[in-house]
């Protein structure tokens, strides 16, 4: 008879060794995604609770390189009232869309062949990573039905100094014509007046993902360092 014993001897090729890691990591695995759980949870009813209370402006358009800015809306409640969501652009991409967004917003999108995992769209030479998209089809859809969202009077536009970020790319960034913009630094800038220091990537040369976790048992990010519902209140 096939015992549980047996069955944990064996894995159907005599790697018991093998077998008993896969199990202990599935185990590992299930027991972080709880913890992630609970941690979320946390935040929910306390951090992001707090803020929601005191975010006056609550229809905010944010344009943002990466994801910050669409999980910041996340955790204020707020709807994409932008495009850029779950997607990135490189700096120098990101900055000329900036420069001329009525242009851009006025293109189609297309889509490239990519050895990534995920759609890759281009837009006037643009190039665009739909990292957390699981077709091109929803990419589109979801790009082309949040641009309409733009209210051109309560914009925000957030950047950071990674994927190749360069002091020049800073600079222009903060010759932007928007009212309301910042870029995250891993380092000070007194330079550059839009710049906001992130500590505790000193030694990295680039910010890491400020929408992770400060540390296992903390319900911050890493960019509740910047005061972001005092910002999109306009101050």
């Amino acid at each position: 008879m096939f015992s549980r014993y047996n069955y944990l001897k064996h894995d159907g090729r005599g790697n018991r060794r093998g077998f008993i890691k896969n199990v202990f990591w599935l185990v590992k695995n299930k027991i972080k995604m709880h913890f992630e759980a609970v941690k979320r949870f946390l935040r929910k009813v306390t951090i992001d609770s707090r803020n929601k209370k005191k975010l006056k402006n609550c229809n905010p358009s944010i344009l943002s390189m990466n994801c910050n800015g669409c999980i910041i809306s996340h955790d204020l409640g707020l709807r994409f009232n932008s495009q850029f969501v779950n997607l990135w652009l490189s700096p120098k991409d990101f900055l000329e869309y900036l420069e001329h967004l009525d242009y851009y917003n006025s293109l189609p999108i297309q889509f490239i062949s990519s050895t990534e995992n995920n759609p890759v769209g281009v837009i006037g030479g643009l190039t665009i990573h739909f990292t957390h998209y699981s077709s091109e089809e929803e990419a589109a859809k979801k790009w082309d039905e949040r641009k309409k969202r733009i209210i051109p009077d309560n914009l925000f536009v957030m950047m950071t100094d990674q994927e190749g970020c360069t002091h020049d790319d800073m600079v222009r960034f903060d010759n932007l014509p928007f009212q309301h913009k910042v870029i995250f630094t891993h380092l000070p800038h007194s330079d550059i007046r839009s710049s906001f220091y992130i500590k505790g990537f000193e030694d990295k040369g680039m910010v890491g993902q400020l929408n992770g976790w400060t540390g296992m048992f903390s319900l911050h990010k890493w960019y509740d360092q910047f005061d972001y519902v005092n910002w999109l209140n306009g101050n």
